[in-house]
This record gives structure tokens, sequence and C-alpha cells, in this order.
């Protein structure tokens, strides 16, 4: 299962971890001509998708989301936390609870149900994958951004310690940390931009979904199965100390 898989990060996440062979819920809150489109390619790849409106931030919606993946592809033994609300900086000053409620409801509240729901089944297949999609943004601390920054940095301590608590049942948890990776809502970034970032990144250029989507089907992989309660920072060096 991929959440926020319309769009994207996650449809490429989605599409990758079909060309690998997985049967890939593609997961949607808004837009189901985006995932539909997304499901469609690949399909017409080979593969196996089914697209599945829910609102992941919602008890009800997860629990119902799980069943009805379940029903139509099979137990769920992977869980890719990726989708994301608004992220509007806000200076402290100006800072609410409610602001860092927002974030916290995407980046911690969400994964606990995926996990949560998903857990039977990983337990009763002996082995499952967890990998929340977190930002190298913890390392950058931009002012204005303290309330994403903190709901970010509290994924590390999920996987963490769900790490130590579902290892022995054969279950990894992992962060995938981007840095800032192009996609369809940055079509209005000027390529000024873009250079002043890449100029700043030891390989030199902007990262690509697919580099995030090859690190995500990695820890999901057999070769990644000796890894856990790690964060995968993929964003060409940029955050190097």
């Amino acid at each position: 299962m991929v959440t926020g898989a319309s769009r994207g990060l996650g449809a490429t996440i989605a599409r990758t971890l079909a060309a690998g062979g997985w049967a890939v819920a593609v997961n949607y809150r808004h837009g189901a001509a985006p995932a539909a489109a997304v499901v469609a390619d690949i399909r017409a790849a080979g593969g196996t998708a089914e697209a599945f409106e829910a609102d992941v931030t919602d008890e009800p919606s997860v629990a119902a989301l799980m069943a009805d993946v379940t029903a139509r592809l099979g137990p769920v033994t992977a869980v890719v936390a990726n989708a994301t609300g608004p992220q509007p900086p806000v200076p402290v000053e100006d800072l609410t609870w409610d602001d860092h409620l927002g974030q916290l409801l995407f980046f911690v509240k969400s994964p606990t149900l995926l996990v949560q729901a998903a857990l039977p089944a990983m337990r009763a297949a002996g082995r499952g994958r967890v990998v929340l999609v977190g930002s190298d943004m913890v390392d950058r601390a931009l002012p204005g951004w303290s309330a994403y920054v903190a709901a970010k940095a509290a994924q590390v301590g999920l996987a963490r310690t769900w790490a130590r608590e579902l290892g022995p049942h054969g279950i990894t948890v992992n962060v995938v940390a981007p840095g800032w990776i192009p996609v369809e809502r940055h079509a209005d970034v000027p390529s000024t931009a873009l250079d002043s970032y890449a100029a700043e990144v030891p390989l030199r250029r902007i990262g690509h979904p697919s580099d995030v989507a090859g690190a995500v089907r990695f820890l999901l992989s057999d070769e990644g199965a000796f890894i856990t309660g790690d964060r995968l920072t993929v964003n060409g060096g940029h955050t190097i100390g």
C-alpha cells in the first residue's frame, strides 16, 4: 500500500514497486482520475494495481481501506506512508498548536493507524515492511518550518521505536528522507531557484522522484531485509555535515 499515490513521489513509488513485482494499492484522497492513470500505467506495463480512495488520517477510513485492499489484492505486508497535507511555513511568533497538529496528523497519526491496521497480516506472514517518507528538512532546520520539521523528526522516533518493537515479528521499519524533489506542484518554480539549489548539492543536480522510489524499493526488497530503524537520506549529499 502506497498512500498519497495519485501524483508526485507516491505515484512514482507505486509504479516502481509494481515494476518490481508488488501488487500495489494506490491510495488517494482527492482526484480519482490521476489515481486511475497511475493504475492504468502499471497495468499497461504488466503489473498489478488497484486504486483506493480513503482519508488515511481517519480511524474508520483506514480500517475500511485495509479491509478493501485485502479483499481485492490480498493481505498487506508492506506500507509506504507517503500521504501529506499542506505545508505552509509559519514564523514562530505566529505558530499555533493547530499548526503542529496539522503536520502531526499526516506524519504521526496516519502512519500509526496504517501500521496498526496492517499488523495482523504482517504478523501472520512473519514478515513486513514499513517505510515512512520523511524529509531532510529535519537536518536543514530552515526558519519558519518548525511545525513541519518537528513532525518529520517524530517520524524518525517512530521508526526507531517500532523497529525494536516489531523486529521479532520479522517487520522492518525505516524512513526514507528525500531532499527537495520537484514534482507537479513545483511546476511554477523558476529555473533559477532549481539551479541555485542544485549548486549546493555535492552531486550538482536536483533529485528525481525515481531516486526516492529506488530507495523505497530497496528497503522493501529481500536485499533490504536486515536494515531497520534507520533513516536513508536521498538528497545527493546536500546535508553532509
